[in-house]
C-alpha cells in the first residue's frame, strides 16, 4: 500500500484534553487514516482496547497499515459510528472511557479522483463515505424533484443559490443525464454567484454529500449514544467541520444533564496547524458526570 502523510487535525488539541483521563477503552468513531489513533495509543499505555470505527474501508486499510504496533488492542470495526450500541455490544462492551469523532470528508477521500467528493476531479458523482450503500450523489440529481433538490441545498448547503440551482439542474437533466462532477459544474456555474470567498460550487457539493451520507442524521444518533456509553469522568471530543455539525454538537452537550462542557466556545486550530482542512475545523470536549 502506498504511504500516504496525513496530519491529523486539532491534534494537540484533542490530546490535551483526554490527557488526564484514565483511558482503558476508546471508541474512535471515525478513525480515518489512524493520526489521532496512532498518537492517542503512543500517550496512553493503559489503554487496553481500541475500538477504530470507519465506514470507508479504504480509510480502515490505511489505518491497519498506520497502527501495527498496537494491533493487539486495536479493533477496527467497518460501520458507521452512530451504531456504536451494535458495535459495544458485539465486543460485551457496555461502558467507554473516551470517544472521538473528527466529522465530514477527510483529507483522503477529498484528495481521491475517482469518489466525486471533489470538483478538482472529473469522476462519477458518488459521494459515498461506505461504498456498499446505494444512494449515491448522481440519483440525487437526476431522480429528485426541484423541491427536494431546493431543500437539500438551501438546508445543507445553505447557499442564496439554491432554487436557482435546483431549477437549473432540472432543465438541464432532461436534455442530458448529470453524471459526473464535470457535468454538475457545466450545469451549475452558469447560475451561481462567482464574486465569493469561496469556489461557487463548493455549499452545494457539500449539501449533496451531506445528503448522500446522512451526516446530520447519523450525527444526533451518534452522538447521544456515544455519550450515554461514557463511563463517569469519560470525555468526549468533536471535530467538526460546518456550521450544521457544530450548532448539533454544542446544543447536544449543553442540554445533556449528564455532561460538563470543556469547551465554552469551539477550539479552533492555530495558524501552525500543518493540516487545512483545520481552517474551518471547530473541537469541542465535554465529560461525563454522574447527575442521575
Amino acid at each position: 500500500m502506498q504511504k500516504i502523510k496525513h496530519f491529523p487535525v486539532l491534534l494537540k488539541e484533542c490530546l490535551s484534553f483526554f490527557k488526564d483521563v484514565n483511558l482503558n477503552t476508546f471508541f474512535d468513531g471515525t478513525v480515518g487514516a489512524a493520526g489521532h489513533a496512532k498518537a492517542i495509543l503512543d500517550e496512553h499505555d493503559e489503554i487496553e482496547i481500541y475500538i477504530g470505527n470507519d465506514r470507508d474501508k479504504d480509510a480502515l486499510e490505511i489505518a491497519n497499515d498506520t497502527l501495527k504496533p498496537y494491533m493487539n488492542k486495536v479493533r477496527l470495526v467497518h460501520s458507521n459510528y452512530s451504531n456504536i450500541d451494535e458495535i459495544l455490544g458485539d465486543m460485551n462492551i457496555k461502558k467507554v472511557d473516551g470517544v472521538l469523532l473528527d466529522l465530514g470528508l477527510s483529507s483522503m477521500q477529498l484528495d481521491s479522483e475517482s469518489r466525486g467528493f471533489s470538483f478538482r476531479y472529473d469522476s462519477v458523482l458518488d459521494m459515498r463515505m461506505n461504498k456498499s450503500q446505494d444512494l449515491m450523489a448522481k440519483d440525487i440529481v437526476n431522480k429528485y424533484s426541484e423541491k427536494e433538490l431546493y431543500k437539500i441545498f438551501k438546508e445543507y448547503g445553505e447557499d442564496r443559490r439554491s432554487k436557482v440551482a435546483a431549477k437549473e439542474i432540472v432543465i438541464q437533466r432532461k436534455k442530458k443525464k448529470i453524471n459526473t462532477t464535470f457535468d454538475l459544474l457545466e450545469v451549475l456555474m452558469p447560475v451561481l454567484n462567482k464574486n465569493q470567498r469561496i469556489h461557487p460550487a463548493t455549499r452545494l457539493f457539500q449539501a449533496l454529500r451531506i445528503c448522500v451520507n446522512d451526516e446530520l442524521g447519523e450525527l444526533k444518533k451518534g452522538l447521544s449514544s456515544a455519550i450515554n456509553r461514557l463511563n463517569i469522568d469519560g470525555v468526549i471530543g468533536v471535530i467538526s467541520f460546518h456550521s450544521l455539525e457544530d450548532r448539533i454538537v454544542k446544543h447536544t452537550f449543553k442540554d445533556n444533564k449528564n455532561l460538563k462542557v470543556l469547551t465554552k466556545k469551539p477550539i479552533i486550530a492555530s495558524r501552525g496547524e500543518r493540516n487545512p482542512r483545520a481552517r474551518s475545523a471547530k473541537l469541542r470536549f465535554a465529560k461525563r458526570v454522574d447527575n442521575e
